[in-house]
């Protein structure tokens, strides 16, 4: 089955966070006596996240981030045509995060600020998961009134990271104005700690607002109480076109217009760290969508983007990654 948009458009417009990742290789024990859940994000201020950097073995490396970010990137680099909403400071930073959407063939549309570009340390444990805390910064000062229609001025699709439900009434300007621009409007639901904790909105956009809904194991399960995947992703399909369950190193399963596609994982499941590989498996995923791509085929190079970040510290791919990729997909 083939997604269609609105005047067979093919523009993809991330909303996010303007974030820039700051990654840190420790062990269990750091995230613990941080007080996080393993594998979670949990929201601090700019002196928590400079102390924690402090205790870091290491100085993390520093690298463009965000959620929506990563995925409009990964479609930038796919060819596709892209742009990136979001709020940076006017900061060398945030000089660093636009420069960098640039370079990766993304269009930034970016409001500006005098608090600090937002940042999220990455602390990546030996097993490959990656444990979050996040410094939202200039980020969180977006105001509704800066969702403009020009925002979405000839999108296809609008993806839309779940950390946004935390500002509730961005939130609803982003969907509003994404639908008044007839765009189809796509949610990753980030994390399991913005499932739990922004549950009532979830509920109501998702049944009246969102066309693809994206979701690995664990925010699945706090979305529908069900870890048997095939009960899971019916319930995630309920209200939405589209509805995609990641299921790590074992692929994923995608289910819309009647019918459900397994799609293998590529490799052999083995991850240097897994930060932004939903964020890029999405990229290819949405990119697919837009250029006529059935799901399968759609979901193969969700994959194979997937697989490539996990290969590397940091959500990038880098050139012998995308060039594998292209050629495990012959792009239209």
């Amino acid at each position: 089955m083939v997604f269609t948009t609105q005047d067979d458009r093919k523009l993809i417009v991330g909303v996010g966070s303007a974030l820039v990742d700051m990654l840190a290789k420790e062990e269990d024990a750091f995230v613990a006596a941080a007080g996080a859940a393993k594998g979670g994000m949990t929201l601090v201020d700019r002196g928590c996240i400079d102390e924690l950097v402090g205790k870091t073995a290491i100085p993390p490396a520093v690298v463009p981030g965000g959620s929506a970010c990563n995925t409009a990137i990964g479609v930038g680099m796919l060819g596709g045509a892209v742009r990136f909403v979001g709020k940076r400071g006017e900061d060398d930073i945030g000089d660093i995060f636009e420069a960098e959407l640039v370079a990766n063939n993304v269009e930034p549309k970016l409001q500006r600020s005098t608090s600090p570009t937002g940042r999220v340390l990455s602390v990546i444990t030996p097993d490959a998961q990656r444990t979050m805390f996040t410094y939202l910064g200039a980020a969180s000062e977006m105001e509704p009134e800066e969702i403009t229609p020009d925002c979405f001025e000839g999108a296809a699709i609008v993806h839309v990271e779940g950390y946004l439900l935390f500002n509730r009434d961005l939130m609803t300007a982003v969907l509003r104005a994404a639908k008044a621009a007839g765009a189809k409007i796509s949610l990753d639901l980030a994390s399991f700690n913005v499932v739990e904790e922004s549950r009532d909105l979830l509920d109501k956009i998702v049944a009246e607002d969102i066309d693809i809904l994206i979701a690995n194991e664990d925010e699945a399960l706090a979305f529908t109480g069900e870890k048997d995947e095939a009960r899971a992703l019916a319930i995630l399909s309920e209200n939405v076109e589209i509805a995609v369950l990641k299921t790590g190193p074992r692929g994923s399963i995608i289910s819309g217009h009647g019918e459900v596609v397994a799609i293998k994982p590529l490799g052999d499941g083995t991850a240097v760290d897994t930060t932004g590989a939903g964020d890029l498996w999405a990229a290819g995923f949405l990119f697919g969508l837009v250029n006529g791509y059935n799901f399968e085929q759609s979901g193969a190079l969700g994959s194979a983007c997937g697989y490539e970040v996990c290969q590397l510290v940091g959500a990038k791919v880098n050139k012998d990654g995308w060039q594998r990729i292209r050629e495990f997909v012959i792009l239209p």
